[in-house]
């Protein structure tokens, strides 16, 4: 039997990177598309079209798998609705939707929840645990929280080794804490990508949408581009307090 083709994607509220992975390497390399996340419609036209042209580029697949920012019922496919993607107001069955249109199994999860896995399975804790045997150590490590910053702000949690996804499938969604100076919103609004923006605006008196992206925001507080200095430089002093 010929090995599965996975198309694979990581949903972001900035950016959509696609690939394709067989026999665990990569046949496709990554390429990042600008995400659509204020509307369903282009949303799922950006998805279906991300997918489309990585299946083209694979010569075919087996399977989907992507993770996703936010809570939602995974287990399902249902995605909804999402505080932080706004083209997710209500729940949307986006699995089996994909399903229908690639006909083959669709698998999603949590991007918070699939690092910390990631991490515990392939990445840190085995490096922790393989440098606690290479000095003779009898201790093990079997337990991680994993955070994740970005756009947004995300987390997951492993116990015993296996993924901990609690009864609603919120577990480890440290961006849901309350904000400790904005009670009217979570604590992602001050340590996300949107909260070096929002603050940048406060400070400069500009809209929103003409804040510069956090890339140029970083390069006007370094005095390497043109803009408000001060304003740019208290947006990174006051990012996460």
């Amino acid at each position: 039997m010929a090995h599965p083709t996975v198309l694979t994607l990581d949903a972001g509220g900035t950016t959509s990177t696609f690939s394709a992975w067989r026999e665990g390497r990569e046949v496709v390399p990554p390429f990042t598309l600008p995400a659509q996340v204020q509307d369903l419609e282009p949303c799922l036209a950006h998805y279906v079209a991300g997918f489309e042209r990585a299946r083209a580029e694979a010569g075919g697949c087996e399977a989907l798998s992507f993770a996703f920012p936010g809570p939602a019922d995974y287990r399902h496919g249902v995605i909804g609705a999402l505080a932080n993607m706004p083209a997710f107001r209500e729940p949307v069955p986006l699995g089996p939707l994909l399903e229908a249109h690639f006909d083959c199994p669709v698998f999603i999860h949590n991007d918070g929840d699939l690092f910390a896995l990631g991490e515990a399975l392939g990445g840190f804790l085995p490096e922790v645990n393989g440098a606690l045997a290479a000095a003779g150590s009898i201790r093990r490590f079997r337990n991680l929280v994993g955070l994740t910053l970005g756009t947004g702000f995300g987390g997951g949690l492993v116990v015993n080794g296996e993924l901990l996804r609690g009864d609603n499938g919120a577990a480890g969604e440290v961006w849901l804490l309350r904000h400790r100076d904005r009670p009217d919103t979570f604590v992602e609004e001050g340590v996300s990508l949107r909260a070096l923006r929002r603050t940048y605006a406060e400070g400069t008196g500009i809209a929103l949408a003409e804040v510069p992206e956090p890339r140029c925001l970083a390069d006007i507080a370094r005095g390497q581009a043109a803009g408000d200095r001060e304003a740019a430089r208290a947006a990174f002093t006051q990012l996460g307090r």
